[in-house]
């Protein structure tokens, strides 16, 4: 049997402005090869707002898509960067410059408004807070190139911008269905629908982007925070606890246990947890300070959590106070009330009280 033909990819430099990415291959087998590969990835946006096919994920899974499809196609990608980057777009997005990445991008469009250029440009206009302007190019893109993930999946970012949350979940479902080996499309689908209350929905979503990426700590955070309000407690501990081991220095994987210990009643372990959190948290987050003194309370400990309340309520502003220590008196409230045999309780709630009435 002869060895299958070998032919070259498009310069990685260019896989993320073009589509459909993967060129037409002959029907025989056939190797694609591809150097440099890791100029695909070079994309000087705020990470918040980076095009999606700059994303490593993204082109993984639209390359194994195209082979998949093939049957009989297999992709070498060498890694490393080239000396020389051409394409006008792949030059725009190693700009530090937002502005002068958009007038690049916007530039390209006047050469011809492919579907890729635009979803680029949007990408662009999304960054500098152009939202009007990325609607419409990629509402263009869209009428071009239906069947393209990325750009439904880019839709949904922006629809996630202007809060329409039921609009983000279509378009995020759609980038999913359309590239189902993409596992953020997934993670997105699953926070849209926790959203819009749908915890069910949400938590199949979630465990989709797990299967595809079982090393995200940000997917089991979102299956943990999930199965929490399931009301499925151990499962969400375990994830949780697996957070922890990926991510150790993030902070919310250790606030996230503890508030599910704390639902437990596992008061002294929440405790803990909530310490590491704070430990680790360069922001010491008031909300979960005041979980902390909550666990404080739980363990007996009245002094220290009134201490802890004070110090993390001390500046904020005044409406933002009140809301929070209401939520924390609650929150106390529904303690003591379940555990009457708790110690020290009482001079953290006459503060509240008298707190809430200031």
């Amino acid at each position: 049997m002869a060895p299958p033909r070998v032919i070259a990819a498009p310069h990685p430099s260019e896989w993320p402005f073009r589509y459909p990415l993967c060129p037409d291959l002959p029907a025989e087998p056939v190797v694609v090869r591809a150097q440099a590969v890791d100029d695909a990835f070079v994309n000087a946006q705020p990470s918040g707002t980076r095009l999606v096919t700059t994303q490593r994920a993204y082109l993984d899974a639209e390359w194994a898509g195209a082979l998949v499809r093939h049957g009989a196609a297999t992709l070498e990608a060498a890694p490393g960067h080239s000396e020389s980057v051409t394409h006008p777009l792949a030059i725009a997005f190693r700009l530090s410059d937002p502005g002068a990445r958009l007038a690049m991008c916007v530039d390209t469009l006047r050469s011809g408004r492919t579907p890729a250029v635009l979803v680029a440009t949007a990408s662009v206009c999304m960054e500098v807070n152009h939202l009007d302007a990325a609607a419409r190019d990629l509402d263009e893109a869209l009428s071009l190139a239906p069947a393209w993930a990325a750009a439904h999946y880019e839709r949904g970012k922006l629809w996630l911008l202007s809060d329409d949350m039921l609009n983000a979940a279509e378009s995020f479902q759609r980038a999913s269905n359309l590239l189902p080996r993409f596992a953020p499309a997934w993670a997105n689908l699953g926070g849209t629908l926790g959203e819009l209350d749908r915890p069910e929905d949400a938590m199949a979503a979630f465990e989709r982007a797990l299967a595809l990426d079982p090393a995200s700590a940000q997917a089991l955070n979102n299956v943990g925070v999930v199965r929490r309000e399931l009301g499925r407690l151990p499962e969400s501990e375990a994830a949780f606890r697996e957070v922890i081991k990926l991510t150790p220095e993030m902070a919310f994987g250790h606030y996230n246990l503890g508030h599910t210990l704390f639902l437990q009643g596992r008061f002294q372990a929440a405790l803990s947890a909530y310490a590491e959190g704070q430990a680790r948290d360069p922001e010491k987050n008031a909300v979960q300070a005041s979980r902390l003194a909550l666990c404080k309370v739980a363990t007996g400990d009245g002094t220290g959590a009134l201490r802890e309340l004070q110090q993390a309520t001390s500046g904020m502003p005044r409406e933002y106070r009140h809301q929070l220590l209401g939520d924390t008196s609650a929150i106390l409230w529904a303690v003591v009330t379940q555990h009457p045999e708790l110690q020290g309780w009482q001079a953290v709630h006459e503060w509240l009280t008298k707190e809430l009435k200031g």
